[in-house]
């Protein structure tokens, strides 16, 4: 998209702040379901890579930028990586834990033949004796015995059962510096010769992890960012610098309610959107949160409250998975998900505030002010130039009641801004007077009206990053 021209159908008032992410899987692998995606609210699009092959994921990406284009909005396409395939391998049947019974494990091993339960990973590199390994979403709960011979012995504190490819969490074990594997850094290099705008990585564990990736990015010429996906114990015990280190945060919710307490997740959740604005981070909330609508038509009143929770607390983003990528309702889960995060804000009396100080820096002071004469003087919008993002994600990171539209030269920069809170984007050549014109073009198009007030901010020099310095006042006539 070198251009924005297709004018929003909603009037500012009706501007969603919180943005929705959707899922593609087979529920929503084509062009018609994509769009619709998008028609319905959809402002990101999450590639699974677990799943499919670079020529589908190709196939897809044309349809998203194809979708975006006919919508005139702006889209982010996020690249979610594998990560280490830590779960159990290939078996026949079901296989019955009794409390106290003792299991092993190894690596691509047979079970019919040694009786060690296979995995995908070799456990045996990583884990010590004492350190807990969980199964099948936490349903068989074991604690490590002994590691001998590439075999891993455990004892089961609890009975169930254990079916193949189910997955292994392991809240103890260090896996720092090996969550990047072969499988990722092909994908990678497929990505890098794509339209993708986010890579979400799995598994962190520290910071470093992020590190890893970004010179890992670095040497594929790769501008994208980068989403930490908070899903481990480490992570949670990491989880202030992680968020300094990545350029967004996803709170995987899934593997983190079975990694840590799952009445902890709340808190935790509460503290990642916390320290995403306080760090000027974007944030989004994932993981079954209309898991119902998957197979039914309408969500249950916890779902419902579910999202609307997210979005009193400051969320960036809300995002659906199975709903939209194996569900039998993607496009209904989509404006089902809209209809919860536009009726609470339009009717929440809570206002987002995380007292911390902020680390100084020219652009908050400027963005602090802009919108300070914003609610002063009643403005319908604060519209921003900006060439990295950064000044409409410092103004965003406030989390303002008003719409803050953003004008950028940069494609990139606003399928990036696309899942940051209470930002519109539009992509117009650099000039001295892009936001007023896109201002006189708003007018035109009816979405700004005769006497509407307006707060711009720009720079002396359009185009170049970090320049912002004045803030004008404008009433549209």
């Amino acid at each position: 998209m070198d251009t924005t021209d297709t004018a929003p159908n909603v009037p500012l008032k009706k501007f969603k702040r919180t943005k929705i992410i959707a899922t593609l899987g087979p529920a929503s692998d084509s062009y018609e379901t994509i769009l619709g995606l998008i028609q319905n609210g959809a402002n990101g699009i999450r590639l699974n890579f677990s799943h499919g092959t670079h020529e589908e994921r190709t196939r897809q990406i044309d349809w998203i930028r194809k979708a975006s284009n006919a919508c005139g909005k702006p889209v982010a396409i996020i690249q979610d990586l594998q990560g280490p395939k830590i779960r159990l391998g290939d078996f026949d049947g079901v296989v019955t834990v009794q409390k106290g019974q003792a299991l092993s494990f190894g690596y691509q091993a047979d079970y019919a033949k040694t009786g060690h339960l296979p995995t995908q990973y070799d456990l045996s590199q990583k884990v010590k004796r004492g350190e807990r390994i969980y199964l099948y979403d936490g349903r068989v709960r074991t604690i490590v015995s002994s590691v001998r011979d590439g075999i891993v012995y455990v004892h089961a504190d609890n009975a169930g059962i254990l079916i193949k490819r189910k997955g292994m969490n392991l809240p103890d074990t260090n896996f720092e510096g090996d969550i990047i594997t072969a499988k990722d850094r092909a994908d990678l290099i497929y990505g890098s010769s794509q339209s993708i705008d986010y890579v979400a990585l799995s598994f962190v564990q520290t910071e470093n992890d992020i590190y890893s990736l970004q010179k890992l990015l670095h040497s594929m010429n790769s501008q994208v960012k980068i989403i930490a996906k908070i899903e481990t114990k480490a992570a949670v015990d990491n989880l202030e610098n992680i968020v300094k280190a990545a350029d967004a945060v996803m709170i995987a919710r899934g593997d983190l309610a079975v990694e840590t307490p799952a009445e902890s997740v709340p808190i935790v959740q509460r503290r990642i959107v916390g320290l995403g604005i306080h760090y000027v981070k974007p944030t989004i909330v994932a993981t079954q949160m209309l898991a119902s609508m998957t197979d039914q038509p309408e969500p249950t009143r916890a779902e419902v409250s579910d999202v609307a929770t997210a979005v009193i607390i400051g969320a960036d983003c809300v995002m659906l998975s199975d709903e939209t990528a194996n569900g039998s309702y993607p496009l209904e889960a989509v404006e089902t998900m809209k209809r919860i995060v536009r009726y609470t804000e339009s009717h929440s009396p809570l206002k987002v505030t995380f007292p911390e100080k902020r680390p100084h820096s020219r652009q908050l002071a400027i963005s602090t002010a802009i919108l300070s004469l914003a609610e002063n003087i009643d403005a319908k919008a604060v519209v921003a130039e900006t060439k990295s993002g950064a000044t409409a994600l410092q103004i965003a990171a406030l989390r303002p009641a008003i719409p803050v539209i953003a004008v950028t030269s940069d494609p990139m920069t606003a399928q990036h801004l696309a899942i940051v809170y209470g930002v519109k984007s539009y992509i117009r050549p650099a000039h001295s007077l892009a936001a007023s014109k896109l201002t006189d073009w708003l007018e035109l198009n009816k979405v700004l009206h005769r006497g509407d007030i307006v707060v711009t901010a720009s720079g002396k020099y359009p185009g170049v990053v970090g320049t912002t310095d004045t803030i004008k006042i404008r009433v549209v006539e």
